[in-house]
This record gives C-alpha cells, sequence and structure tokens, in this order.
C-alpha cells in the first residue's frame, strides 16, 4: 500500500516516532511521499516570535526554558529532525507552495498515487477534495479516547482533569473536528504524578502501533468501525495561563 504521510517538523517527539514507524511498515505497505508542515503549536500559523512570546505568556518562564533549551539541542541531534529522519529513509518531502487544501498543493500530493493518506500532527484543516484525494481515505491519529477531549493538547486537559485513564484513536479523517469514524482505539492508563512530558511519549508511541494496526486493517479488506459519536463529545482548545495555573494547583507537572 502507498502511504504518504502529513506531519509537522515538531523538533521534540515526530522525528523518533516516525523513524519507528517507516522501520515497522507491513510487508507491501511503503510511505512514497511526506508533506511536512511548519511548527504549529496553536492550531494556527504564527511566525516563531509570535509562538515564542505566547508559550511565555500561558506556560511561564520555567516551561519556556525547559522547552527553549530543548529546542535549541534539538537542532544539534539528527534523531529530532523530521526532515532528516525521513531523508535517512528515502522518502520524497512534498514541498507545497501554498495551503495544503489548494488545487495546485492536491495536484502535488495526488502525483505519488498515495492510497492512504495519514496526518499525525498534521495542523491544517483538511477539505473534503484532500480526504478523499487517496483510494484508501485519510487517517488521522489523535491523542485522547475519542468522542472525549477532541482538539488541542489533549494530553494537558485530561491530566488537568484528574483521569484515570486516557489512550490514541486512529480515525478517519472528516470534515468535522476530530469526529470521524475509529479504526483502532487502544488505552493508557494514567499513574498517580505523571507529568505530561511522560503522558505525551506514551501516547505518541502506542499512537506508532495503533497507525501499524490500521495498516494491516486497511490492508486486509475486512475491518469493522467504532462510532465516534457527537452525544458523547467534549472539546478542548488551546488552554491559557488560568488553565495552566489550575494545573499546577491541582499538581500537576509538564516535566
Amino acid at each position: 500500500m502507498r502511504i504518504t504521510i502529513l506531519t509537522q517538523s515538531d523538533p521534540f517527539f515526530l522525528a523518533e516516532n516516525i523513524d519507528y514507524l517507516v522501520k515497522n511498515l507491513p510487508l507491501g505497505s511503503k510511505v512514497v511521499s511526506t508533506v511536512v508542515f511548519d511548527v504549529s503549536p496553536f492550531g494556527k500559523r504564527e511566525s516563531f516570535w509570535a509562538k515564542a512570546k505566547k508559550t511565555y505568556g500561558i506556560f511561564g518562564f520555567r516551561f519556556f526554558a525547559y522547552y527553549g533549551l530543548r529546542y535549541v539541542l534539538s537542532r544539534f541531534d539528527r534523531k529530532k529532525d523530521v526532515k532528516k529522519v525521513l531523508r535517512r529513509h528515502g522518502i520524497p518531502i512534498v514541498i507545497l507552495d501554498k495551503g495544503v487544501n489548494h488545487v495546485e498543493s492536491l495536484k502535488k500530493i495526488a502525483s505519488k498515487e498515495p492510497e492512504l493518506l495519514i496526518s499525525i500532527a498534521g495542523n491544517q484543516i483538511f477539505r473534503k477534495a484532500l480526504i478523499d484525494l487517496a483510494p484508501k481515505g485519510c487517517l488521522n491519529l489523535h491523542t485522547a479516547l475519542l468522542p472525549k477531549y477532541r482538539g488541542l493538547m489533549p494530553s494537558f486537559w485530561v491530566l488537568k482533569n484528574k483521569e484515570k485513564e486516557t489512550g490514541v484513536s486512529v480515525f478517519f479523517v472528516d470534515e468535522g473536528i476530530d469526529s470521524g469514524p475509529i479504526l483502532v482505539q487502544k488505552k493508557i492508563q494514567i499513574q498517580e504524578g505523571m507529568t505530561q512530558m511522560e503522558l505525551i511519549k506514551r501516547s505518541k508511541k502506542l499512537g506508532m502501533d495503533a497507525i501499524l494496526e490500521g495498516i494491516r486493517k486497511i490492508d486486509s479488506g475486512t475491518y469493522e468501525l467504532m462510532e465516534n459519536n457527537d452525544a458523547e463529545k467534549s472539546y478542548f482548545s488551546f488552554p491559557t495561563s488560568q488553565d495552566v495555573r489550575e494545573f499546577y494547583k491541582k499538581g500537576g507537572k509538564f516535566f
């Protein structure tokens, strides 16, 4: 099966996990291309300095300094660079001059003849033409147990809300927000004192295993989907500085 991955150049967690995914693809499956978006933690495109200022304002100095240092160090670590990992595997990177839904972008993605699209931290809204581009569909990885915790930063919200469990969901993308039918879902027990970084590491790795399972199911041609019921949904946007203060008061830790 020919696969195109749509992801972003996150310098913290994605490169090693994409490397794991590519190394463990089922026999007969191949990543034929990737689209790598700029990092956009706030769910929209902003300049580097705008992101930095907003991060400082919401999360405070300690968080900003810790992740700022990790960001600087990642620039010298080939294992943390998504594009370098892709090039090491010989996977072409499709360069888009316009938004991912623009007709020119769609032609570039389609030129690699993908049978399946997989979004891993893809940070642009996908429209119908893109969703329908590959004959076997478009999958997305969400690090929560849908339909709960749709939206942004689910790892933060499940810890803030003192949930006992969370997980990952691999679902077929539709035109809603994290609302498509679920192909694979796996649970994670949240341990006392677990930090957000620990949870992200676990959920990203488990997410790769869930994607691999989803690929095998699609390749088999027979699979059952789970309902992503809107009546049971909860949705969370990016946290505010007040949310972060409440997170700390409840004993939450980022790292």
